[in-house]
């Protein structure tokens, strides 16, 4: 599968510190729309990639953050359209209903700028997949305008449980790279507490074993020291 440039690609790292959080109305307005018109962004921080071809602990960024991607729409069929959302392990599943997008500027109050639509990733084949933690919130631009808007949406992919899904994430990149060789980990210290463990029984027992016969010959001795003066 093809690897990911960020450099490449025009996509720059943010500064340490700095966090890239735009508000519903900010993603829409502010990138997805001058992506569409090619008009200038106001940071080239959104990566460009077809979101559904990868699975999303694929995707480039640090799956501890959210992250956004600008991506085309593909259709499952080339004459219908119906939008392809499968990847190599599983597919996105839309849930609940399409959010409206309102515009706070006082020119267009109340003015509906996009719509969100919230995905669900699932393991598997479509009708018998396992849901996981991962969601996908899908912004396109609406507007009365001819102009084809659904050439680009924009995409902000997350984990909804961080905690509880990071080992499975990490058993899941592993099984998906098994080309990859796994190196073997040897406990050298676990090593040499047993041998000390041993040496110490070995020890013990030999001293417990010494004192004992000492104990032992100490007995016969006073009874033999008895019976002498007895008689």
């Amino acid at each position: 599968m093809e690897k990911f440039n960020l450099v490449r690609d025009g996509m720059i790292r943010l500064p340490p510190g700095f966090r890239f959080q735009p508000t519903d109305e900010e993603l829409v307005f502010q990138y997805l729309k001058r992506k569409i018109l090619s008009w200038p962004l106001p940071a080239s921080v959104i990566h460009e990639v077809n979101v559904c071809k990868y699975d999303p602990w694929e995707l480039p960024g640090d799956m501890e953050q959210e992250r956004y991607f600008f991506s085309n729409k593909e259709t499952k069929y080339p004459n219908g359209n119906r939008v392809n959302r499968s990847s190599a392990s599983g597919y996105w599943k839309a849930t609940g209903l399409d959010k409206q997008i309102i515009s706070s500027s006082w020119k267009n109050n109340n003015h509906v700028v996009g719509m969100k639509k919230t995905l669900v990733f699932y393991r598997g084949k479509a009708t018998h997949g396992s849901r996981t933690d991962w969601v996908m919130h899908e912004y396109r631009l609406v507007n009365n305008s001819s102009y084809q808007l659904d050439k680009w949406v924009v995409c902000r992919v997350f984990l909804k449980n961080k905690g509880g899904t990071r080992n499975g994430i990490i058993e899941t990149c592993t099984n998906n790279n098994a080309r990859r060789t796994q190196p073997r980990l040897f406990d050298f210290m676990a090593r040499d507490e047993v041998v000390f463990y041993s040496v110490s029984s070995s020890s013990s027992s030999s001293s417990n074993s010494s004192s004992i016969t000492d104990i032992s010959s100490n007995e016969e001795d006073d009874e033999q020291s008895n019976s002498h003066s007895f008689f």
